[in-house]
């Protein structure tokens, strides 16, 4: 049972009780998914050998390929016809803004073009409603699978239960369900056959008891008629709710004969009803994100796989130190890549999102200088959206010196700084009087803390339309201005984890034509990366030292 809000009352009076426990059903299917690739037979058994590095991966030739969508790019192009020749597996290497997923939809149509079954799936029902959307723009027909109220509500049209409701024959499924439960309030004037009643009669026995009127091991004649009358009613309630089930499944056929794609998560992909179905292309977006026994579960149900996403960003969240010791963070598509190198994988190199010096930084430190700004948004900026803006593209705003001091709170492992949740509400301000719009900015903090100081701090009416929200929130989002607040400062240097670059990447590249940071540089330089940002900022930002010299 699932309630999009507070469950009703009638759940919390009297003798009810609500448990809150651990869901171990994406569990329970990982290690099936973990027990059918080891004992791997047939065209599984090959793919599971690519995958280990026990065998080469395969290519075909193909002709060459008339794009779906013009608009993609070169590098997009020659990563379709790539993934689409492979016969076992291919990587799309998607840096920020690059347009993966815009690739795995053209894969897929290509793919369904050539008569291929394809399943779509990524870890995240959010993921998944991207790619979706993103389906049913270019007229796939394409079935979502999954419990609708965790589908975006624009989208629950192409859901399963959705197009199980608009078939034909689903008043039939509805009238025969109605009646069965009619039958059931009736059942309740009948006696149950209780054990004490039987004396070891047979189902069959009391019908024939009951036909004949006769009495039977001292029970009467009524109550033998009264049971007989329970147990034919029972028999008539089950053959309605098994027509109504054999229909539902022929609908449920019928809908994904019908149908090019299948889009789940990965976890739903290894639910009963999925179970027995195989397909040809299994597409995984945003790969990078999920665990290898995630990816799994829709594996065991595919010929070939392409999976995309950028290892170079957040990882999957691993809760339990153990298993981060044990190296579940690392991700399949990153095996892969170290067992079969740059032969499976293709990089994406043109964004789309970013101004040029919002985007070099992360471009030398993490993707080698591959990526090249599109003419439209190589030079964008906020005077375009006619906003008034005197500095850089990036702006940095150094709290060395300033009482910036970061302070944890009572019972809490998070951190908060005061004094830079402060100067992100005053810059906030200066945002919204030049003329950008709350919708448009968003406000990224590593800290739990911070994020819920940094909502404390905003006028409830910005709070409402302005997004703020952890690294990790922020994963595959864009906004045209973000503001990052790094907290760490102390006197020892230590930044925590921040340390983790691949969080520094993800929030050094979620704006498209403003990036304004806050930190403490003589905290923040004791690491060498952030040393080297530091650098970069004082070469080409705006730099301001106090709030009052601050200029958009």
């Amino acid at each position: 049972m699932a309630f999009e809000s507070s469950p009703p009352r009638f759940l919390l009076r009297g003798n009810s009780r609500l448990d809150l426990y651990v869901n171990d059903v994406t569990f329970q299917r990982m290690l099936e998914a973990l027990d059918m690739a080891s004992n791997a037979t047939g065209r599984l058994k090959k793919l599971m050998a690519v995958l280990l590095g026990f065998r080469a991966p395969g290519f075909r030739a193909i002709n060459h390929l008339s794009a779906r969508n013009q608009r993609l790019n070169e590098y997009q192009m020659e990563a379709v016809e790539k993934a689409l020749s492979a016969r076992d597996i291919y990587l799309i290497h998607g840096p920020p803004g690059t347009g993966k997923t815009v690739s795995c939809v053209e894969v897929i149509h290509q793919a369904v073009e050539r008569g291929d079954t394809v399943l779509a799936t990524a870890d995240s029902n959010i993921a998944v409603d991207n790619l979706l959307e993103k389906l049913v723009d270019v007229g796939a027909k394409v079935v979502r699978v999954g419990h609708p109220a965790r589908v975006t509500p624009l989208l629950r049209e192409h859901t399963l239960d959705s197009l199980i409701e608009d078939n034909k024959r689903f008043r039939e499924v509805q009238q025969l369900r109605e009646k069965a439960f009619t039958l059931l309030d009736e059942r309740a004037n009948h006696s149950y056959p209780q054990m004490k009643w039987r004396r070891g009669m047979s189902d069959q026995k009391i019908k024939n008891m009951a036909a004949k009127g006769a009495g039977f091991r001292g029970v009467s004649s009524q109550k033998i008629k009264e049971m007989a009358g329970w147990i034919n009613l029972r028999d008539r309630i089950n053959s309605l709710f098994n027509e109504a089930e054999r229909i539902e499944e022929e609908i449920i056929e019928e809908i994904f004969e019908d149908v090019d794609v299948v889009c789940t998560t990965n976890s739903t992909a290894g639910s009963e009803l999925l179970q027995e179905r195989f397909f040809d292309l299994l597409v995984i977006d945003e790969a990078t994100q999920s665990t290898e026994p995630s990816c799994l579960i829709p594996i065991v149900h595919a010929k070939r796989v392409i999976m995309a996403g950028d290892h170079k960003q957040l990882p999957p969240t691993i809760l339990s130190q153990e298993a981060e010791r044990e190296g579940l963070s690392k991700t399949l598509f990153e095996r892969v890549l170290k067992l079969h190198g740059d032969e499976i994988r293709s990089v994406l190199r043109i964004q789309y999102r970013m101004h040029r010096d919002i985007m070099d930084f992360s471009n030398q430190e993490f993707y080698n200088n591959n990526l090249i700004a599109d003419d439209v948004v190589e030079f964008h900026r906020l005077s375009d959206l006619g906003v008034e803006e005197g500095s850089n593209p990036v702006i940095y705003l150094d709290t060395e010196g300033m009482d910036s001091r970061e302070r944890t709170r009572k019972g809490s492992t998070s951190k908060e700084n005061p004094l830079e949740a402060g100067l992100v509400s005053a810059i906030v301000d200066l945002l919204l009087q030049e003329g950008v719009k709350a919708r448009d900015i968003g406000v990224i903090s590593p800290y739990d803390d911070q994020v819920d100081l940094l909502r404390r701090n905003l006028p409830p009416d910005v709070r409402e339309e302005l997004e703020v929200k952890t690294v990790d929130g922020f994963q595959g989002r864009e906004k045209e201005v973000i503001i990052v607040s790094f907290v760490r400062s102390n006197p020892k240097g230590v930044i925590g984890f921040l340390s983790d670059l691949r969080r520094l990447n993800v929030s050094l590249t979620r704006a498209k034509r403003k990036l304004i940071l806050l930190g403490d540089s003589g905290t923040l330089c004791e690491h060498e990366t952030y040393h080297r940002l530091i650098d970069y900022l004082r070469e080409r930002a705006s730099i301001f030292s106090c709030l009052e010299d601050f200029r958009v």
